[in-house]
C-alpha cells in the first residue's frame, strides 16, 4: 500500500486528559500511550492512529473525524454510556447512516455504518 498522502494521524485536543483517555476507552475500546501529563497517543495496530493532546480551549468546527461501526446502535449507546452528547442524532443517506457526537471536552466526531436502519425518504 502506498503511504504517501495519505491521512496518517488524528490529534485531539481535550481539556482533561484522564477524562478524555477514559470516555475513548468506555465508547470505542480504545487503548493509549501515554506520553507524560499532557499527551496520550492512541494506538493502532504496531503503531499509533492518532493522538490526544491536553489543551486549555478546545475549538469545534474544521474537518469532522468520521469512525466506522459495524454495530451503529450498539456504538450510539456506547457514546451516551461514557459521557458524550449526541449532536446529531441518527440519519440515513445512500450507502448507510451515522450520528455525530461530541466527546467531553466538546470535541464533534461522528460514527458510521452500512447498515440503513432508517427509512430513506
Amino acid at each position: 500500500m502506498n503511504h504517501h498522502h495519505r491521512i496518517d494521524y488524528i490529534e485531539l485536543s481535550v481539556l482533561d486528559l484522564a477524562e478524555a483517555k477514559d470516555f475513548y476507552t468506555n465508547a470505542f475500546g480504545w487503548e493509549f500511550n501515554d506520553y507524560g501529563p499532557g499527551y496520550a497517543g492512541i494506538k493502532a495496530g504496531d503503531g499509533e492512529a492518532g493522538g490526544l493532546a491536553l489543551a486549555e480551549t478546545v475549538t469545534t468546527g474544521g474537518p469532522l473525524v468520521i469512525l466506522y461501526s459495524e454495530r451503529l446502535a450498539d456504538s450510539h449507546q456506547a457514546v451516551v454510556d461514557a459521557g458524550g452528547t449526541i449532536t446529531k442524532d441518527t440519519f440515513s443517506f445512500p450507502g448507510g447512516s451515522r450520528f455525530h457526537f461530541s466527546d467531553p471536552s466538546g470535541n464533534e466526531l461522528a460514527v458510521w455504518s452500512h447498515e440503513n436502519p432508517l427509512p430513506m425518504g
